[in-house]
């Protein structure tokens, strides 16, 4: 990272931490670290899922930051799922060719469930949170975006949020030592309003949490007043260029989500997360530049 890019970290990310009030409590909103918005720009690669397969891929995630690289970004988001090896010097690898291409690396997502009942899977569900934060940390990533899961049949909704309270507190000792945010996303399933996101992000006794505010995922009357709710705990965001208001899909409004982010005086990465119909290699580029000319 250039040190430029280390300031912004430093702003963005770790000086909100310092600013909550209190080491150890329920993470409140983040007091930011001034009063002006500071929005950097990423690609999720998620976007190019099809290619990125590795049942069949077609791209490899170097491949993907190369293309990302002939684009007005700043960061890419590594998604976990396209890495084709685990190692270190894997992760190392990608560090080395995001730097080489002038690109940060905002974020690895993880696909874990810390609903599940069943007590092995549960600590395995942990244990992979934890094992990924490690690899997000070697390949210079600052965030690692986690769900909560799905109610399991039979379960009841106070019993699964204490489970998932208990296991991102585990895992948050690990981001600690490591320097690097998690991100609970609003992805339904038991975070799917605001108000069942902020009941497993509040009892957290760690400043290592943050939101990651998906801007697609509510299927509530009114997503855009349902970000608005959810962004003042936001460390990072994925941008999508869909919404779902009633469960009805329409085009996003970028303009009025990118000012949602800015009234919420939100500092961080925000990652275009592309899932349309449009071939990704057509639709990307212009929606990378409408997000650009929006953000500044």
């Amino acid at each position: 990272m250039s040190l430029s890019r280390r300031q912004f970290l430093a702003a963005s990310l770790v000086a909100p931490s310092v600013l909550r009030s209190g080491t150890g409590r329920a993470i409140d909103p983040i007091r930011r670290p001034s009063d002006k918005p500071d929005l950097k720009l990423s690609l999720a690669a998620y976007s190019y899922r099809q290619g990125l397969d590795l049942k069949n891929p077609a791209m490899t995630l170097f491949e993907f930051i190369d293309l990302a690289a002939d684009l007005p970004l700043d960061a890419v988001e590594l998604t976990s799922y396209y890495w084709a090896e685990t190692t270190d010097a894997y992760a190392e690898k990608l560090r080395a060719h995001a730097t080489k291409k002038k690109l940060a690396i905002s974020g690895v997502p993880v696909g874990n469930n810390f609903c599940v009942r069943d007590e092995a899977k549960y600590k395995a569900e942990i244990q992979k949170v934890k094992d990924w934060t490690a690899r997000a940390a070697t390949a210079g990533a600052t965030t690692v975006r986690i769900f909560a899961g799905n109610l399991e049949k039979g379960d009841t909704l106070g019993e699964a949020q204490k489970r998932v309270v208990a296991a991102i507190n585990e895992c948050c000792v690990v981001a600690e030592k490591l320097g690097v945010y998690l991100a609970l996303e609003n992805h339904g399933g038991i975070t799917d309003t605001p108000e069942h996101l902020l009941e497993l992000v509040k009892p957290v006794k760690s400043k290592w949490l943050g939101v990651n505010i998906d801007t697609g995922n509510f299927r509530t009357a009114d997503p855009y007043a349902d970000i608005a709710k959810i962004a003042p705990y936001g460390v990072v965001s994925q941008v999508k260029t869909e919404v779902s208001p009633g469960g009805k899909t329409a085009d996003a409004d970028l303009a009025r989500v990118v000012k949602i982010l800015k009234d919420a005086n939100f500092h961080g990465y925000v990652a275009l997360e592309y899932e349309a119909k449009e071939d990704p290699k057509v639709a990307v580029p212009k929606h990378v530049k409408e997000l650009r000319k929006l953000i500044g």
